[in-house]
């Protein structure tokens, strides 16, 4: 009898310490049941068919295995009634069954072809349980969290970072200028947005040189270290090339938009890199195309589990729901980007988008102080000005840090004060 679906399917099947571990939400399609919905599922994403084949010595070694289901009940419980909307699978796969070091194709076994089965209405890459002989062949990240120390000399509080408003469209002088009024607020990290690259109102080289320029100035007038992350995104060899321009000019980082230059390429960048010394800071720019729905694509843990392996350092992750965008779980992402993982570094989490001083004791109450705290019309909307938006928000993190309120700190920095008159300690929408 030859190789068919429901060889795919073990619920008595222990995984091994070398398999890989996913944990899918399926919906199956009208008239499939979840088993044989499931057991497709780990046939199309390891070494099956819809045909039944004949065995082969090898063949059946590399197939994964479904060996958990929990159905779902249409009110949401789990049960055994005939009232199914889906579950949640778990299918193990052989460690063989993947290349080492080769990101995009783990990727088109565990999120390949599966997200397009007619069997399933919907699926959902929910969670990895990566085991080690897949992790040894990633390095990780360069520095992770270690950042605020190793660059910055900081230990006790999170780094900062702005980016400049509006985000293009500025001049290379006005885009530098911008980051000054921000490093001598305070700040630590001039940031580029995920479109601004090399274009002719802004190009790369000019804007590199003479945004160190002035951070260089910055650091002289404050005393403090300063850092730019500037964005490299482009094709693979315009990247390295960028990278190499960056560590020539005395840059400690440059930054990736991760998913839409793709994971080959961040594996590229990551070798590189690391001959010069630099992180990476990882814009998440185009996740929400994969995770932004909750029964369907690649959740952002997924997304940031996949970051670590490959080398990030720095990576967005949402504020915990303080901030303008939807966040999946911020705190949960986080935790597990700072948790053991056979030795590679952690990741430096970083909160942006919507925020301004009087969300930031939530925020770090939420996420705690090892992480980077990112600004943009927060700082510069500010009344007065880029560096007094930029004072308030280095008022507001010293205090937390200090285990003082941001009221308390308000009657010491006026800049502040200003602040939360004008934001309050509310969400924008």
């Amino acid at each position: 009898m030859g190789i068919t679906y429901e060889d795919f399917l073990d619920l008595e099947y222990e995984p091994t310490d070398e398999d890989l571990v996913c944990t899918f939400r399926i919906d199956p399609a009208t008239g499939m049941s979840m088993e044989a919905a499931a057991s497709r599922v780990a046939s199309e994403s390891s070494n099956g068919t819809w045909a039944a084949l004949q065995p082969g010595a090898d063949f059946t070694d590399m197939g994964a295995t479904t060996f958990s289901i929990a159905e779902r009940s249409s009110a949401g419980s789990q049960t055994g009634s005939d009232d199914i909307d889906g579950g949640n699978i778990q299918v193990a796969y052989p460690a063989g069954l993947f290349e080492p070091g080769n990101m995009p194709q783990v990727l088109s076994c565990i999120a390949g072809n599966i997200m397009g089965m007619k069997a399933v209405d919907s699926i959902r890459l929910m969670d990895c349980e990566w085991p080690e002989p897949v992790v040894s062949s990633y390095p990780g990240p360069l520095y992770g969290s270690s950042v605020r120390e190793e660059i910055f000399g900081v230990s006790d509080r999170p780094i900062t970072a702005t980016v400049p408003k509006p985000k293009v469209g500025l001049s290379t002088a006005e885009h530098a200028q911008v980051g000054y009024d921000a490093w001598v607020g305070g700040v630590d990290l001039l940031k580029d947005d995920e479109n601004l690259t090399d274009q002719d109102f802004n190009p790369f080289a000019d804007r590199l040189t003479e945004s160190l320029s002035l951070r260089d100035d910055a650091e002289d007038e404050t005393g403090e270290k300063k850092s730019y992350l500037i964005n490299v995104t482009a094709d693979t060899q315009t990247m390295l090339d960028r990278v190499d321009e960056v560590a020539a000019q005395g840059g400690e980082y440059v930054m990736v938009d991760i998913i839409t230059a793709g994971w080959a390429s961040l594996q590229t960048v990551r070798e590189r890199t690391e001959k010069h010394g630099l992180a990476i800071h990882a814009h998440r720019a185009m996740h929400a195309a994969f995770d932004r729905m909750p029964t369907h694509g690649v959740s952002m843990r997924v997304l940031a589990q996949i970051s670590r392996l490959c080398g990030v350092d720095q990576l967005h992750t949402g504020t915990a729901g303080l901030g303008k965008l939807a966040n999946e779980d911020t705190v949960g992402i986080n935790d597990w980007l700072k948790g053991d993982l056979y030795g590679r570094n952690d990741v430096l989490p970083v909160a942006s988008g919507g925020l301004h001083p009087g969300l930031l004791p939530d925020l770090l109450d939420a996420t705690g102080t090892n992480t980077c705290i990112q600004l943009g019309g927060g700082i510069h909307g500010h009344p007065d000005g880029t560096r007094s938006g930029a004072i308030a928000l280095r008022s507001a993190i010293d205090a937390y840090v200090e285990g003082k309120s941001i009221t308390e700190a308000a009657e010491e920095t006026p800049e502040l004060a200003v602040a939360l008159d004008k934001w309050g300690t509310e969400t924008p929408r």
